[in-house]
């Protein structure tokens, strides 16, 4: 199917460097489907998010940017630091100071040693305090040196309301996230496949170096067992900041995650959230990668996928922005990207390429943007990783061959 939208209304601005491509005309109603219907779902949370973990579109919010006591939601930033920076295979020994962390915990011994993999399934399946210390301190050669770690990843997710002093969750001054943080902060995890399998995982066991037999620690989140389709993620309580939750649940290729702070009835509430996100959000193709653009030589070079609520994709619109053909970026392949849009909110960027381009060939990657109307990746733009492969494409085709080991 070609794209025929983009072609709409087209008016190319040569100066500016951009084409600006219109779809079907906005509803008169300023107010949405979704903004009405989103209303119909209430949680006994004083804070609350639901978020498409494919888009990372929040689909409900309440109190969703107040900065809220998390407990042991916290460890869902130390499993996925842990998992990004440090070596699954490493031996972790407890410190005194590991071993003697008060709140939950795996029962690790002074001096215990056990892989940084097995120890992050005692973090998230049994909230082990002592797990996160030992974690910290193995991974970011100190508890303090990993919670700036901690920190320099929420400002880099964008978590504008979120604040770490521990590893662990325990109550402490400065100690804060929001649910809507924690809604992106989840989604941006389970991108993660080795995150993504721990905290699906309803038991596991693993070696006891002080015992005859195994650790057998199984999973304290009872909506792995109480929800069709859940796959996550983590139970949380301090009291202070009572019942914390986070789930996820994936039914027909989408997966969702629902947060609660401070909820007496959350397993009911989470199971609620995730029934309105399922019934009023289908996730549903906005452009597929390779598709030709009509009138152009060119072709989009990521799928990109949208949760419409009803009344949504006939707001649907588009913006091309061409690069000038003198520019670096042309030289690297690029030539320019798609900006979609329902009604005056961004949903999404795709890239465009040649048809031929090795750029297009390269596995897709996320196209979330911060908010309804920022250009700004959750997972960052232009990575560096991306511009050495595109650049080593380019010496190829320029050169010949794999000169000088590219």
């Amino acid at each position: 199917m070609r794209l025929t939208r983009i072609t709409n209304g087209l008016l190319r601005v040569f100066a500016a460097g951009c084409i600006f491509l219109s779809s079907v005309p906005l509803a008169a109603d300023s107010t949405s489907a979704a903004e009405r219907s989103v209303r119909t779902v209430t949680t006994q949370a004083k804070g609350a998010a639901l978020i498409d973990v494919e888009s990372g579109r929040i689909l409900y919010s309440h109190n969703g940017d107040k900065p809220m006591l998390i407990a042991s939601l916290t460890k869902i930033m130390t499993a996925i630091v842990a998992i990004e920076h440090g070596n699954l295979n490493d031996m972790v020994q407890t410190s005194i100071r590991a071993a003697g962390k008060e709140g939950s915990s795996i029962y690790l011994q002074r001096g215990e040693k056990m892989s940084l993999l097995n120890m992050l399934y005692g973090l998230m399946l049994r909230s082990g305090n002592d797990a996160a210390t030992a974690i910290a301190e193995h991974v970011g050669g100190s508890e303090e040196g990993f919670v700036l770690m901690m920190n320099d990843k929420a400002q880099m997710l964008g978590l504008e309301n979120s604040q770490f002093m521990n590893p662990s969750g325990l109550d402490a001054p400065g100690h804060y996230s929001s649910a809507n943080d924690l809604a992106k902060l989840t989604a941006y995890a389970l991108k993660n496949p080795i995150f993504k399998e721990i905290v699906k995982t309803k038991s596991k066991t693993a070696p006891n170096p002080n015992d005859q037999w195994d650790y057998l620690w199984k999973n304290k989140n009872k909506m792995l067992t109480m929800y069709e389709g859940a796959d996550g993620v983590k139970t949380g309580y301090t009291k202070k900041s009572l019942r914390c939750l986070v789930s996820s649940a994936t039914r027909d290729g989408q997966q969702l995650v629902a947060v609660t702070l401070n909820d007496s009835d959350d397993w009911q509430d989470h199971q609620k959230l995730l029934d309105f996100g399922f019934a009023n959000y289908h996730l549903s193709e906005v452009a597929h990668k390779g598709q030709p653009i009509n009138g152009y030589p060119l072709a989009v070079g990521r799928t990109l996928v949208y949760p419409f609520a009803e009344g949504e994709k006939e707001q649907l619109r588009s913006k091309l922005n061409l690069i000038d053909a003198k520019a670096t970026a042309y030289l690297l392949g690029e030539r320019g990207t798609i900006d979609w849009f329902v009604g005056e909110t961004k949903i999404g960027s795709t890239p465009v390429y040649d048809p031929q381009s090795q750029r297009i060939k390269q596995p897709d990657k996320p196209s979330w943007v911060i908010g309804g109307d920022s250009s700004r990746s959750v997972f960052g733009s232009f990575s560096s990783d991306t511009f050495w492969h595109a650049f080593r494409a380019t010496f190829k085709a320029l050169f010949g061959g794999e000169a000088a080991g590219w």
